[in-house]
């Protein structure tokens, strides 16, 4: 399972790519705002910073909503970088860029993904990546890695090529519950990965090891 970071925060990108396991990046317009990026030419600068650290697709998320407004920003996003990864939302008029970025080679994410028929709709415009959101299916008691499981079984019965990207991950478990059920790609904030190497035992265990090693050395 590949794991990409969901952040527009450079110091938590880098640090996931110094981790060695970092695959890609998401963001969106609330996560560049979170970091105080505002404005289309500091927005896209941000973009290509991101390229310069991780080698691997960075999803950059359109704005407009109706088909002329997501192609072209769709086209300016795809032309900053050969990694760039246009996403798009999950409305009527998306699904129609999708498959026009499709045939035009330019990569796609679709997000927004709440439903196994959304995901389907999707996977049929040829888009690269779908984005259903597990958190968010939790918060208002709904099964988040259900939805995972029933796009796998779909993708799987029909040879889909498109890579199913479980977003709004919380926490390390999520990530266990994807990589259980098969899911593609996974995108969380750093402290959802870092979480990953964390166990008692663990800490225990190294503490015992090196408290033996100092009588053995004494």
């Amino acid at each position: 399972m590949k794991f990409f970071i969901d952040t527009a925060n450079l110091a938590d990108i880098k640090e996931a790519n110094d981790l060695g396991v970092l695959d890609g990046v998401t963001t969106n317009p609330s996560l560049m705002a979170k970091e105080g990026i505002s404005g289309q030419e500091n927005v896209l600068n941000h973009y290509k910073a991101i390229c310069e650290i991780v080698d691997g697709p960075i999803s950059a998320e359109v704005i407009a909503t109706d088909y002329d407004g997501i192609i072209a920003e769709g086209e300016a996003l795809a032309a900053l970088h050969p990694n760039i990864v246009v996403k798009v939302p999950m409305i009527k008029e998306g699904i129609k860029a999708i498959k026009y970025f499709t045939q035009k080679g330019i990569k796609t994410n679709c997000t927004l993904i709440f439903s196994a028929g959304q995901a389907l709709l999707a996977a049929k415009a040829g888009a690269t990546y779908v984005s259903p959101f597990v958190g968010r299916l939790d918060d208002i008691s709904t099964d988040g890695m259900e939805l995972i499981a029933q796009i796998r079984v779909i993708f799987d019965n029909y040879g889909f090529e498109t890579q199913i990207l479980a977003a709004s991950v919380r926490h390390p478990m999520h990530i266990i519950k994807c990589a259980e059920i098969g899911s593609d790609v996974m995108t969380g904030p750093l402290s959802a990965i870092t979480a990953l190497l964390n166990h008692p035992l663990t800490d225990s265990g190294l503490a015992k090891f090196l408290a033996d090693h100092k009588k053995v050395a004494a």
